[in-house]
C-alpha cells in the first residue's frame, strides 16, 4: 500500500440517548478524571477505534504532528510500547506536551487561570509555540498510543479534543524507511522517493 499520510481526531463527545439523530451540535460531552492518561484510541471515552494502534512486520509509522485543546491543563503524550515519549529530565513522569503549546484546533482560545487553577475567562486566540521535531518514529512491531491528560478534570459539560498525524509506511515502503533511518537520513515521503529513485539510477 506504500506511504499513507493519516490523521485522527480524538473528542469526549459522544451521541445521544437513542431517539435523537446525532449531530455535532446534540452531541453530549463525558467527564475525564483529572491526571488521568486516556488513550484517544481505545480510552473509552468519546469516539475511538477497536484495537490499539501498531504497526506490523512490514509498516513502519512517523508520526509528524501532536496536539490538543488548550483548556483545563490538557496535555498529549505519545506511548510507545510501554515508554511515555515525553518526560521530565530525571525520567519521572509529566504529562506530555501541553495543549496551551500545541493547541487544537490552531487558534483555539486560550484560558485565563484564576486562583486554584480554576478557568475564569477566555483570552486571545492560542498559536502553536511546539513543533514536533524530529518526528516519532514508531519500528516494526511496535504497539504505540497517544494519550490525552487534563491537570484539573474535564466535566461532563466541557469538551476537549486531541489530534495526531502520521505517515504510514507499507511494504516495501517500510523496507525503504528502515535503510533511511540506518543511514542517518530523516523519513519523509520525499526522502523515501529520492531513495528509490536512487535505486532506479543505481547509485544507492
Amino acid at each position: 500500500m506504500a506511504m499513507r499520510s493519516q490523521v485522527y481526531e480524538w473528542s469526549n463527545l459522544t451521541a445521544p440517548s437513542r431517539g435523537r439523530q446525532a449531530t455535532t451540535a446534540t452531541m453530549l460531552p463525558l467527564a475525564v478524571t483529572l491526571n488521568t492518561d486516556l488513550s484517544i484510541f481505545i480510552g473509552g471515552t468519546g469516539n475511538n477505534i477497536t484495537k490499539p494502534a501498531e504497526t506490523s512486520a512490514t509498516q513502519f509509522v512517523v508520526i509528524e504532528d501532536i496536539a490538543c485543546s488548550p483548556q483545563l491543563q490538557g496535555a498529549v503524550q505519545v506511548r510507545i510500547n510501554t515508554t511515555d515519549y515525553f518526560q521530565n529530565p530525571d525520567v519521572t513522569d509529566q504529562g506530555g506536551v501541553p495543549g496551551l503549546a500545541s493547541p487544537y484546533p490552531r487558534g483555539a482560545p486560550a484560558p485565563k487561570v484564576g486562583g486554584l487553577g480554576v478557568t475564569t475567562a477566555v483570552t486571545s486566540s492560542t498559536l502553536p509555540s511546539f513543533t514536533l521535531y524530529p518526528s516519532i518514529y514508531v519500528l516494526p512491531g511496535q504497539t504505540w498510543d497517544v494519550l490525552y491528560r487534563s491537570g484539573i478534570g474535564v466535566a461532563a459539560s466541557d469538551a476537549v479534543a486531541a489530534f495526531v498525524k502520521y505517515t504510514l509506511y507499507d511494504g516495501p515502503d517500510a523496507l525503504i524507511a528502515n535503510k533511511l533511518l540506518e543511514m542517518g537520513i530523516t523519513v519523509n515521503p520525499n526522502n523515501v522517493d529520492w531513495y528509490k529513485r536512487s535505486l532506479l539510477e543505481g547509485s544507492a
